[in-house]
């Protein structure tokens, strides 16, 4: 890859448009090249939740008890935060192309040993949600890199999508193989088969190589002048947007069948309420980076995902239990919204490739660390009140809490590096 010079400070921001750089944006790989890049990518995204979906149904079937359940919940949120930092390191030592391959590797690694037993499930979990820690990271910033602005958000709705429809298909899979082969470790192990599959597409990428001239030159070239990400408002506002709406999406994520029976609905209803809201998070995350890349200005954005969120939230609230399955519906188009549109706000806030990775960083380690917290601080509210109400009432102040904090993330005030 030719280098050309590093943006400066002035002209790193535009990075909405301009010709390949080392910091800035890439152009648009040949054709056949870029059709193996998409399959490469989707087939990545595809896997970036699917061991993560897997639990809850199996649970009944597998005899596993409410502390390995509880635990192998927990896991993934904990893991994606605390090994985010991991993946700066990868991006520098391997570039983004190789980096994602590695982690499509340990992404494999952490499938076949989730079908080692307890220990090797816990195991397994802690690995898969290292390597997609890593994913998450550099997802944003090979986007940058590699597809033009105009594709950007789409490229981000994909991985989105994706994402969902390879946890839901999965997740759908696991007790017809479980009952078909009296085995939950087969059950487990359909995940296998999407990794290896990940590992082999990112494959033809492993022809790109980091630049002659040093990453550590690059870095340093690009980063001059400008103060570290953990003091600027830029990316506490991120941290704080992608926090909160990682919090509700994975107290949601856990508690939602409850809270629907305990709206009225006999457990049936409850389950395919769970089912709903994936269908509105796929919506939701496709569609909210396509349109949030077309603007400059993304706070309309922003500010609508918490809003309609708190819209959803509070129509669970106060709606009766035939009107629940609306207000799932529209709040899991605001919880998609909130997981896939930070992707956008870390490319278009960032001034370079380095900066885009310290932003994702920082966001996504805060973030999913709170998210961790959730699931545990709702079950003690609905413990203490003996009601959903409180939990999800304090969700809803949290999300509308965050919308003036959350606005700086949507937009550039000043060409002023950060």
């Amino acid at each position: 890859m030719p280098v050309s010079p590093v943006p400066t400070a002035a002209t790193a921001p535009d990075a909405v448009a301009g010709p390949v750089s080392v910091a800035g944006r890439g152009a648009p790989p040949a054709a056949g090249a870029g059709a193996l890049l998409v399959v490469g990518f989707v087939l990545l995204s595809l896997n970036t939740r699917v061991a993560f979906g897997q639990i809850g149904p199996l649970a009944p079937l597998a005899g596993f008890s409410s502390a390995t359940v509880s635990l192998l919940g927990l896991l993934p949120p904990l893991c994606m935060g605390a090994f985010a930092p991991l993946a700066a390191v990868v991006r520098r030592r391997f570039g983004e192309e190789r980096g994602l391959w590695w982690a499509g590797l340990i992404l494999v690694a952490g499938a076949v040993l989730r079908v080692l037993g307890a220990a090797g499930l816990i195991a397994g979990t802690v690995v898969v949600g290292a390597a997609t820690a890593v994913v998450n990271v550099i997802v944003p910033v090979l986007v940058r890199k590699r597809f033009p602005p105009e594709r950007g958000g789409a490229m981000m709705g994909l991985y989105a999508l994706s994402m969902g429809a390879g946890s839901a298909l999965v997740a759908a899979l696991v007790v017809p193989v479980a009952r078909a082969t009296g085995s939950w470790q087969a059950a487990v192990g359909l995940a296998v088969v999407p990794a290896v599959l990940a590992a082999a597409g990112m494959a033809p990428q492993l022809r790109h190589r980091l630049p002659e001239v040093s990453a550590g030159a690059v870095a340093g070239a690009g980063s001059a002048g400008r103060r570290p990400v953990a003091r600027t408002g830029l990316a506490w506002s991120l941290t704080a947007f992608f926090g909160v709406q990682t919090l509700a999406f994975y107290t949601l994520l856990a508690w939602l069948p409850s809270i629907l029976v305990r709206a009225g609905l006999d457990s049936g209803a409850a389950g395919a309420g769970q089912a709903v809201l994936i269908c509105g998070v796929a919506a939701g995350g496709f569609t909210a980076p396509v349109l949030a890349a077309r603007r400059a200005d993304q706070r309309p954005h922003v500010l609508a995902t918490l809003l309609v969120c708190a819209a959803g939230l509070t129509g669970l609230v106060l709606a009766p239990a035939g009107g629940a399955m609306l207000w799932v519906v529209v709040l899991g188009v605001g919880l998609g919204a909130g997981q896939a549109l930070p992707g956008v706000l870390y490319a278009r806030r960032g001034r370079d490739h380095d900066h885009v990775t310290a932003l994702s960083t920082m966001a996504q380690t805060g973030g999913f660390l709170l998210a961790a917290t959730g699931p545990v601080l709702a079950s003690v509210l609905h413990g203490a009140t003996g009601t959903w109400t409180v939990p999800l009432a304090a969700l809803t102040v949290t999300l509308l809490l965050c919308v003036p904090v959350a606005l700086r993330a949507g937009h550039d005030p000043s060409p002023e590096p950060e």
